[in-house]
């Protein structure tokens, strides 16, 4: 790992996407509606215009029958001209106010109209289609030289010796028909999103009877995991959803009862193991510090080992008490302006002398000017002497321990970081994560109760500033403290 503690370590930012079950389930349902009533309303409004179409269609058909057909060939196989059988028929046709009719030649020609007006020669499908067709019959749907849409029905005049003289066109209009089948289909279109309304807002509902309820015991939950016992849900509804908030209730009181009495027994054992601890280490320091001549060299060495024995219990012992306020709360700053630099130098000051015995060298750059915060003197040299305990702890022997302050801001405010890194054996990346966890141990062959960093982790927190750890395995690791500052320090 480099040394270098001027670099910039990456920040992890956890970002959150927008799932759940409201999401899903408004999206299945809105979308499977929408496909069906898209599918419906092609359904329904085709079914409409195939009914209007029908309807126009058997108007137009009666009106262009056998019968018509039967006069026309009647007239001229007895001798009349297509020309005054055509005029004749107009004559007495009796549906001029529903249907057009026009008699039409064998060239194409519209000889008569029955509405009169004179009408020039121009395309007809239909009737061009009839004039080929073995029946003699053909119809068109679409539009007129003068842009009126119509449905026309075309039926070919055949000769006593089957020559083709002509043929009877009946049209009908079928604009209104459109329009009437366009406001139909509005109509449709409206009460199918009235429909969608109706079906948005009941399940709307129900995601409020149903989902956000559930999201409240999902963030209950979260609380609770996160070690807030105090969290409640609020029973609204006496269903399954009621019976699970009872259950979690339930749960997080038993939980809190025995966390309390947990709480309670590690703070009574270690009360209790204090006051002896103390008096084995004083006694043992006592006996150590006397007149050894006539002691034998076991004794000398047995004595040294419950020395430093007692000494760790009784390490052990202030972070089982300090776990113990930190698990119900009662973990508290002694608060005042205290120079953080000044209280690392004269942490380091003692730690240096047991680093050197024991064969590590340490290195250290500091500022020499005042660092003014408000925070717990004690605690602060609490924090500094457990991470550069753990530094050596986890340090090869005859390895640099590297300590080294200076000065930042963040958010435009003022801060100090302390940055102390180690060559040692480093933490993998599956066990970083999980580092500042209540006991849990990375390394398990070194001594330890797996609180210390917890604690430190929730000192820094209470003095409102943060603790980064970036490791390498094999390589080492650098502990970064983050703690804010009155004001910024003069550097001159």
């Amino acid at each position: 790992m480099s040394n270098d503690f001027n670099a910039d370590y990456i920040t992890k930012i956890k970002s959150k996407k927008i799932e759940g079950i409201t999401r899903r389930w408004l999206i299945l349902i809105i979308g499977l509606v929408v496909l069906l009533f898209t599918i419906a309303f092609i359904v329904c409004t085709s079914l409409i215009k195939v009914y209007y179409y029908n309807s126009v269609e058997s108007i137009v058909n009666s009106a262009a029958s056998d019968s018509a057909v039967n006069y026309f060939e009647n007239n001229i196989n007895n001798g009349e001209s297509l020309e005054s059988s055509a005029a004749l028929y107009i004559d007495t046709y009796s549906n001029k106010d529903s249907t057009t009719v026009w008699i039409v030649d064998n060239e194409g020609n519209v000889i008569i109209s029955s509405n009169g007006f004179a009408v020039e020669k121009q395309k007809m499908p239909d009737y061009q289609s009839a004039m080929e067709n073995e029946d003699g019959k053909a119809k068109f749907v679409g539009k007129l030289t003068n842009g009126q849409k119509v449905m026309a029905v075309c039926r070919v005049i055949k000769s006593s010796d089957n020559t083709k003289v002509g043929a009877i066109r009946v049209m009908t209009a079928i604009d209104n028909v459109d329009r009437q089948i366009a406001s139909i289909s509005v109509l449709i279109a409206f009460i199918f999103l009235i429909i969608l309304a109706i079906i948005i807002l009941s399940n709307l509902y129900f995601i409020r009877t149903i989902i956000t309820p559930l999201k409240e015991v999902n963030q209950a939950t979260k609380k609770i995991a996160e070690g807030n016992l105090d969290v409640r849900i609020e029973k609204k509804y006496n269903d399954e959803i009621g019976d699970l908030a009872d259950s979690i209730n339930t749960m997080a009181s038993e939980i809190a009862t025995a966390d309390k009495m947990k709480n309670d027994f590690i703070s009574t054992i270690s009360h209790e193991l204090r006051t002896p601890l103390t008096s084995i280490k004083g006694w043992g320091e006592t006996l150590t510090l006397g007149n050894q001549d006539n002691v034998d060299e076991l004794t000398k060495k047995g004595l040294q080992v419950i020395v430093k024995e007692a000494g760790r219990l009784e390490g052990f012992v202030e972070e089982l008490l300090d776990f113990s306020r930190l698990q119900s709360g009662r973990m508290t700053l002694r608060l005042a302006n205290v120079d953080i630099l000044a209280e690392l130098e004269e942490t380091l000051f003692t730690f240096i002398e047991r680093a050197v015995r024991e064969g590590y060298e340490v290195k250290y750059s500091i500022p020499e000017v005042p660092c003014i915060a408000n925070a717990d003197a004690n605690r602060l040299k609490q924090v500094f002497m457990n991470i550069l305990d753990n530094a050596l702890k986890y340090s090869r022997p005859g390895s640099k321990i590297l300590v080294k302050a200076e000065f930042e801001k963040r958010d435009g405010k003022d801060f100090v970081k302390i940055a102390i890194a180690d060559q040692g054996c480093g933490i993998s990346a599956e066990d970083l994560p999980h580092v500042k966890e209540k006991f849990y141990k990375a390394n398990v062959s070194v001594k330890g109760s797996g609180i210390g960093l917890a604690v430190t982790t929730e000192i820094v927190n209470l003095h409102n500033g943060f603790l980064d750890i970036d490791s390498v395995e094999n390589k080492g690791t650098l502990v970064t403290i983050h703690l804010p500052l009155l004001e910024a320090p003069s550097q001159n």
